[in-house]
């Protein structure tokens, strides 16, 4: 072995302590740069890239089988345009009544699902994901689409009432079609028998075309393909850029955040390494001293330097690799279920080219410090040893003497003066900690009042649906409904039982405003819905016919804003709605219009059935309340069920990724402080000696210690939180604004005085539990020990 390995391996061996440090921070800072990269990546159109891979559907068609045979349906994938098709499959809508767990009573209403008969989940087009369980093999079978169902369906039991000897299936997996072709999938031969005989049956036929880019292009493919199949045989088509575009509209609202937790993260993972290598190096002057009174010219003991580093930054960088990895499973499991995209992972790339920049900023951070010291004299750098510059940081240790503090204290307080640099490096990372925990915390608060508001689109504890439940039928077409509750006499039944403090009455209806090319959806509403209002961002609920409360994307389309008007064009008749409040609703992508049923009538619009919301008296059992007006509302057609507030994944997924993320944010700001105090301790080990000759006791040393990074860490949190706050004031509007809506003042003002109390302090814990370890070593070395060590 060279002369240069020798050095090489005896300083890696001799600085056991420094090595393990450089190597743990290396592998935190690699392992937090490969999840927030991956994030960042996983954001950029998720469905596009799972679209591609999946091969999804850019037309999916229904046929009427009873217009044209699966020989002709089939013969349309040879329309003009068409690259790629799949099918003919038996299309059904059915019913489905879930078995309910034991004691629990069965759902109000037997949900419609979209069942398709397919062979296999692969094919030329809509590749399907298989996320659990496993495909059909055989009857009594089904798979359902990811996400529909409790979270146990897995192996549960679905009956099929309006299929004749009420048949039930085995749901055996779970799979995901990148624009949901289907609900839920069965075996060709399992979909032929939930055919009743002589029914007219439904086929689906998937598409996918050479020009595909725009509505346009899409309008002609959609003709060609109608042109190839015998006439009146298309019953409905749906575009992929219709899911597209609200797929896009839900991951905008993850790119800020996540971008900006993964910058934070790039940038502390920087500047940590920075901080551990070039601390390593400059605190081995003496040593290159040394070497240089030996022989070694200054670019042996630059690449000395340089491969000291590298050995234990290579170590940490592969266990960060697999770490990170392993780590950004979760993670990218929330990103996928919100995104509603194909299996995410960590694109190869990533795995080149974070090690290559981990280990070249290694690399860099060591020669600068090397090469510096490496063109000292050998009789200068033996003298600068591993003393800090004579009189840095003089002025502070004679401030800090007058403080009333023990003066164990005191003398810590003015340690960090003594490295200036050092210090503020590592106060700049324990800055971008307190950021990272004062944002995710506004961030959490904020989503949890979003989603508060959110649920108010529901209000009430019980709602009752004058409609009875749609059945379905097994040749794959809806029943119409045979009886419809009257709405005044459901009403009646509401007002007479007891426990009812307030009721109102609500429906879903398109209409049209001047000026906007597209339906409109409008809530109407009749009764005193005061009690139920959405949450408002600004102005307030109406309180008569021809007032309206509306979505910002719906104040952006019109160009008008809260106290303007807006005229309603209804059934050869229009009138003025005067727009008196704007509401916190991404429903409708932020186009939603809420108003008094009276307003549509104006314009010649009836509005007729409607869902009903209530509101019960304090002390009301809801339970025995809902069984006795199911009671009373069964002779009238109507059924009541309780009312749950609904968690959106999407906000789970935020919540879980900004815990995750923070976590390695604060991980990293803790290494980089030990490494500090690590790195400190081993350069005053001899002052330490002294002093604990001298008489002070361990506790006053680890006192002495702690305060070292304290006096940074309580500065450094006390930037970071306003930071934090900023951050959070830039990034959540953004999130707003993708989901088509504003967030309300009430629920951006979340940092109050009883959470920036602790927020402050958290750069101090962060510092202190840092330093910890570190302190109690120094605590524990023999005095003379310490004496001996140069």
């Amino acid at each position: 072995m060279s002369a240069l390995g020798k050095v090489v391996r005896a300083g890696v061996g001799r600085r056991r302590v420094q090595s393990l440090v450089m190597v743990l921070t290396t592998m935190m800072a690699v392992t937090a740069s490969v999840m927030a990269t991956a994030l960042v990546v996983a954001s950029q159109a998720p469905f596009d890239h799972t679209f591609d891979k999946q091969h999804g559907a850019q037309l999916a068609a229904a046929f009427d089988g009873g217009k044209a045979s699966r020989e002709q349906i089939a013969a349309t994938a040879h329309a003009h345009g068409v690259t790629d098709a799949a099918g003919p499959f038996l299309l059904l809508s059915l019913a489905v009544r879930p078995q309910p767990p034991e004691g629990m009573p069965a759902p109000p209403a037997d949900p419609v699902l979209s069942i398709a008969g397919r062979a296999a989940a692969a094919g030329p087009v809509d590749d399907l994901t298989v996320v659990s369980g496993h495909w059909p093999t055989g009857p009594g079978q089904i798979v359902v689409t990811d996400g529909w169902g409790p979270p146990g369906v897995l192996g549960s039991t679905l009956h099929l009432p309006g299929v004749p000897g009420d048949p039930a299936l085995t749901v055996v997996g779970t799979a995901r079609s990148a624009t949901s072709t289907a609900d839920a999938w069965v075996t060709p031969a399992q979909a032929a028998t939930l055919t009743r005989p002589g029914s007219t049956p439904s086929y689906q036929m998937l598409y996918r075309f050479g020009t595909a880019g725009s509505t346009a292009a899409m309008t002609a493919n959609r003709a060609a393909v109608s042109a190839a199949a015998p006439a009146g045989s298309l019953q409905g088509t749906q575009s992929y850029l219709v899911v597209r575009a609200t797929a896009n509209r839900q991951t905008a609202t993850f790119v800020p955040f996540v971008v900006a937790l993964g910058v934070l993260g790039l940038v502390m993972s920087v500047l940590i390494i920075g901080i551990v290598v070039s601390g390593a190096v400059s605190a081995g002057t003496r040593r290159i001293g040394i070497l240089k009174s030996v022989g070694f010219t200054p670019l042996q003991v630059a690449r000395a330097y340089v491969g000291q580093a590298l050995i234990p930054a290579s170590i940490g960088t592969a266990l960060g690799i697999v770490l990170g990895n392993l780590a950004a499973v979760p993670l990218l499991a929330q990103a996928q279920g919100a995104y509603q995209s194909g299996a995410l992972a960590v694109a190869g790339w990533i795995d080149v080219a974070v090690p290559a920049a981990v280990l070249a900023l290694v690399v860099a951070s060591a020669l600068v410090p090397a090469l510096r010291a490496g063109r000292l004299r050998t009789v200068e750098a033996l003298a600068i040893g591993r003393t800090p510059q004579v009189g840095r940081g003089r002025w502070a240790a004679r401030l800090a003497g007058r403080l009333p503090l023990p003066r164990a204290f005191s003398m810590g307080l003015a340690g960090p003066f003594a490295r200036p640099a050092r210090s503020a490096m590592i106060a700049a990372a324990i800055v971008f900690g307190a950021v990272g925990v004062t944002f995710a915390y506004g961030l959490g608060a904020s989503l949890n009042g979003v989603q508060r508001g959110i649920n108010l689109d529901m209000p009430g504890q019980v709602g009752v649906d004058p409609f009875p439940s749609h059945t379905g039928t097994p040749g794959g077409k809806p029943v119409a409904p045979s009886r419809q509750a009257d709405p005044a006499a459901v009403a009646r039944v509401i007002a007479e039982q007891p426990g009812t403090k307030g009721y109102f009455s609500s429906v879903f209806t398109d209409v049209h405003f001047l000026g906007v090319s597209d339906a409109v959806t409008a809530v109407a509403y009749r009764g005193d819905s005061s009690w139920g209002a959405y949450q408002m961002v600004s102005g307030r609920w109406f309180t008569r016919p021809g007032e309206a409360v509306v979505g910002h994307r719906f104040l952006q389309a019109t160009g008008t804003r809260v106290g303007d008007y807006t005229t309603l064009d209804g059934d050869g008749r229009t009138t003025r709605v005067r727009i008196v409040g704007e509401a916190l609703t991404t429903g409708d992508g932020g186009m939603r219009v809420l108003t008094d049923a009276a307003t549509l009538e104006r314009a010649g619009i009836t509005v007729r059935s409607a869902m009903f919301s209530i509101e019960l008296k304090p002390g009301t059992d809801r339970d025995r309340y809902i069984a006795a007006l199911n009671k009373a509302l069964d002779p009238v057609g109507a059924s009541a069920q309780a009312r749950q507030g609904q968690i959106s994944a999407t906000v789970v997924a935020i919540d879980a990724i900004t815990a995750i993320l923070t976590l390695m944010l604060v991980l990293v700001a803790g290494l980089g402080v030990l490494n500090t105090v690590v790195l400190d301790t081993r350069e005053r080990v001899h002052d330490l000696g002294v002093l604990k000759a001298l008489g002070m006791a361990p506790r006053q040393t680890v006192g002495m210690v702690v305060t070292s990074v304290a006096g940074i860490g309580a500065l450094a949190g006390l930037v970071g939180v306003p930071l934090g706050i900023a951050l959070h004031d830039v990034i959540v509007p953004k999130m707003g604004d993708a989901a088509g809506t504003r967030i309300p003042p009430v629920d951006m003002a979340v940092y109050h005085a009883q959470q920036l109390v602790p927020l402050a302090f958290g750069g101090l814990l962060i510092a202190v539990l840092g330093a910890l370890l570190p302190a109690s070593w120094a605590a524990r070395t023999r005095t003379a020990t310490a004496l001996r060590t140069e």
